[in-house]
């Protein structure tokens, strides 16, 4: 493990910011086709010797970077509702910051066992659901900005406030209240989750706890993976974001069962 003071500095040496740079680019990857990003970075963050409130301020800062390279890839291949996304980006952002204000007052552990049952059940809608064919909408169209809306500012408050599977709770949302396929559900996804990225930047940023030195390389890392992430998902569709969704709730169950139980 790393001195804490030459964290702090930033002079990691080469191969260590090389191998952190390799996990965002796998994480970015994932993180853009089903999220979950966060999995594989915090905990190599922890490994060289972050503390906790370190780690997750410099995980936000270079995670912002994948997620706005993977919108942009969806806005530019016609996946994302821009009507939808007007409404929601801005309201998603608002929650995070609400959602990181009341970390402050609320410890994150009380929602662990509500997020299991509630991951279990997005495992079985997902496996049990048909590929990429839009189901019907249980909101009638012209409440789907607003509901879109609503959806990120609950989810970016999630985000911003506890975190594991935010990506994936949009993704099923989408897919279960506006009748969006996989693919376009996971497009839209990326507009909550690059808001309140966004917004979790701001603050930890302005609390001086996202150190730039480790977290810009590993950006250029979640930058590239981004973009392969979101190319594979468009490409891939339903079936490629099917079984990496899967795999990501897979991982956040154990995850967080583990912490449960021994934490």
């Amino acid at each position: 493990m790393i001195a804490l003071a030459t964290l702090m500095s930033g002079a990691l040496p080469l191969s260590t910011l090389a191998l952190l740079a390799l996990v965002a680019f796998v994480a970015g990857t994932i993180d853009a086709i089903a999220g979950g990003g966060g999995l594989l970075t915090f905990p190599a963050l922890i490994a060289v010797g972050l503390p906790p409130h370190l780690a997750l301020g410099t995980n936000k800062g270079q995670s912002v970077f994948g997620s706005s390279v993977a919108l942009a890839s969806f806005v530019r291949d016609k996946k994302v509702s821009v009507e939808r996304a007007k409404t929601a980006f801005p309201a998603a952002f608002v929650g995070a910051l609400m959602g990181a204000r009341l970390v402050l007052y609320v410890p994150p552990t009380v929602l662990r066992p509500v997020i299991l049952v509630l991951l279990v059940g997005v495992a079985l809608f997902l496996a049990l659901r048909p590929m990429d064919t839009a189901a019907k909408s249980r909101v009638p169209a012209r409440w789907h900005t607003l509901v879109g809306a609503l959806l990120g500012l609950v989810i970016g408050g999630y985000d911003g406030f506890f975190g594991p599977g935010t990506g994936t709770f949009m993704i099923i949302a989408a897919v279960a209240l506006l009748g969006d396929t996989l693919t376009e559900a996971t497009a839209n996804a990326k507009v909550v989750n690059f808001a309140s990225n966004l917004a979790s930047v701001v603050i930890f940023a302005s609390r001086g706890v996202v150190l730039w030195k480790i977290a810009l390389p590993m950006a250029i890392g979640q930058f590239l993976g981004g973009a392969l992430g979101a190319r594979l998902a468009v490409r891939g569709g339903a079936k490629v974001i099917r079984y990496v969704v899967l795999a990501v709730v897979a991982a956040l169950v154990s995850k967080l069962g583990y912490d449960l139980l021994y934490r």
